[in-house]
């Protein structure tokens, strides 16, 4: 790993604070860390992390609100940690903005495993007769689906020749349709996907998958489409999604 990547932790705790840096800095991270949300978002604006942890209850903003003013200001990659393991919380950890979500207590080598993952690049996209049209330009390996462009390589995202700003995971998740066209991606697949992981028979968990449909739901949302009447991604119901028809 890349020594000069860095990294903001923001915890309240002064020994999980502790913890997740050696854990980063042992990774190769440059570690600047907080002990609250609104010294967190300064942290993230000045140093603009690739990687940040943050925890859900702190004192003043809570990690939720501190989700959403850091990625009104930058595309890191977020992990929530937090004691509370219900569904709910999850769920509003994802639509916040955060990338992934890990419960208390946790190993750390599982931290850095998610990291990693999460770092790895998006496995490339390669040409099949059931993809959406790529531009024709030499060298250009956007796809074109109904006015919504993908760049790979820039990792540009526009629908109908206006920017659309996405996760690190949702961009993720539409390359990997976008790459697939009309064949079914399964929800299992996709977390896969986000995670970096292409291994089959790698465990996917329940959490993961429902992380998947909280972020294609937040994906829709920003693409301005309903789930009822798609213009880019149909759900295919008890599997997973996949694009809708040229």
């Amino acid at each position: 790993m890349d020594a000069q990547q860095i990294a903001v932790v923001i915890e309240d705790d002064e020994d999980i604070r502790g913890l997740v840096s050696t854990v980063l800095e042992q990774a190769g991270f440059t570690v600047h860390a907080a002990a609250t949300g609104l010294d967190g978002v300064a942290l993230v604006r000045e140093h603009d992390p690739i990687v940040t942890t943050l925890d859900v209850s702190m004192p003043g903003i809570d990690g939720f609100e501190t989700a959403k003013r850091i990625r009104a200001i930058s595309s890191t990659y977020i992990v929530m940690l937090t004691a509370r393991d219900d569904e709910i919380d999850t769920l509003q950890g994802l639509q916040s903005g955060a990338d992934d979500y890990l419960t208390k207590p946790f190993r750390p080598r599982e931290l850095r495993a998610r990291i990693e993952a999460m770092l790895r690049r998006p496995r490339g996209l390669v040409g099949s007769g059931t993809e959406p049209a790529r531009e024709a330009r030499e060298g250009d390996a956007a796809f074109l689906h109904h006015g919504l462009r993908l760049d790979p390589e820039t990792r540009d995202v526009t629908r109908d020749g206006s920017a659309v700003e996405l996760t690190r995971s949702e961009f993720d998740i539409l390359a990997e349709l976008m790459r697939r066209g009309r064949r079914v991606v399964s929800k299992s697949d996709l977390a896969l996907a986000v995670r970096g992981d292409a291994h089959a028979g790698t465990y996917v968990s329940e959490h993961d998958t429902r992380a998947i449909e909280v972020h294609v739901a937040n994906l829709r949302r920003k693409l301005g489409e309903s789930a009822t009447s798609p213009r880019w991604i149909e759900t295919i119901r008890g599997v997973g999604y996949r694009l809708t028809a040229d």
